[in-house]
């Protein structure tokens, strides 16, 4: 499964949309042109050093699985979090404004709108691979954080156990 599609399943875009004030399809829209992006600046961070166990640690840092409940929580979501997840997978904001403005001319949404899901979107992903990476990490299950992110993105890489 890939990962627009859990966001979706997981009341991760109709939290954004609810909060953002547009509707559940311009907030699938909008993630489904930023996610390559944010797995993408994950994937890089997994290659990284120590790869998986380095990502699984920067995930706890960032706030672990906690990400996910504070973007469907009913309250404001805290966008901070999510600006230091971008910050560390993107390494500027020059990066996440030139993301956000590449998914503005490929769907029409304006950028400034794309801009605010980017921190959210951001959040939701981490949030919901640091869970994964928990519950696989007391599976005892093969593949890890490399195999869960090669899933996501529509790879072969967790769904076989082939990371």
């Amino acid at each position: 499964m890939q990962i627009n599609d859990i966001i979706a399943q997981t009341g991760g875009l109709s939290s954004m949309a609810r909060e953002l004030g547009i509707s559940e399809q311009q907030a699938a829209t909008g993630a489904s042109a930023l996610l390559p992006a944010i797995m993408g600046g994950f994937r890089k961070q997994a290659q990284r050093g120590s790869g998986g166990a380095g990502l699984a640690g920067l995930l706890g840092q960032l706030g672990g699985g906690s990400l996910l409940e504070e973007v469907l929580s009913p309250q404001p979501t805290p966008v901070g979090h999510g600006n230091n997840v971008l910050g560390e997978i993107f390494g500027s904001k020059d990066v996440s404004r030139a993301v956000a403005q590449d998914a503005s001319a490929r769907t029409g949404l304006d950028s400034s709108l794309l801009r605010k899901m980017l921190p959210m979107l951001a959040m939701l992903a981490a949030g919901y691979m640091a869970r994964q990476n928990a519950g696989a990490a007391g599976a005892q299950q093969g593949g890890g954080l490399g195999g869960l992110l090669g899933g996501l993105m529509g790879g072969s890489g967790g769904a076989a156990g082939t990371a």
